[in-house]
């Protein structure tokens, strides 16, 4: 069963993804419980389209693409705010590949389906 949960960057931003892998969905929850402190920032290939969990952005991350990471590099570093202004060039020279890895993203919750 999927599990979803939330990261900020900025105050005000938060971004909504979708976890379907057991492991990945524990690694995330002993992020939120302080049990995990070098793995924590999120990292996955963004598909330009938009969710119902994530409704204030126009793509969401694959959720098979996604791990959780201490460093990366670079050229997959953005703001959630200037990857959807940019949508349209997301993939080439702008995050090569659709990788993203938004070296600010703090987990901030497990996010619970509306019933």
């Amino acid at each position: 069963m999927p599990a979803y949960f939330a990261f900020t960057q900025q105050r005000g931003q938060e971004f909504v993804f979708e976890l379907t892998d057991e492991e990945k969905i524990a690694h995330a929850r002993r992020i939120l419980s302080g049990e995990e402190k070098d793995r924590i920032h999120v990292h996955g290939r963004i598909k330009k389209t938009k969710k119902p969990y994530n409704p204030h952005w126009d793509y969401h991350l694959d959720p098979d693409t996604i791990q959780f990471f201490e460093v990366a590099i670079e050229v997959c570093d953005a703001n959630m705010q200037y990857v959807d202004d940019h949508l349209d060039e997301a993939g080439g020279a702008f995050l090569p590949g659709g990788h993203w890895c938004p070296w600010d993203s703090r987990l901030t919750r497990e996010v619970k389906p509306s019933s």
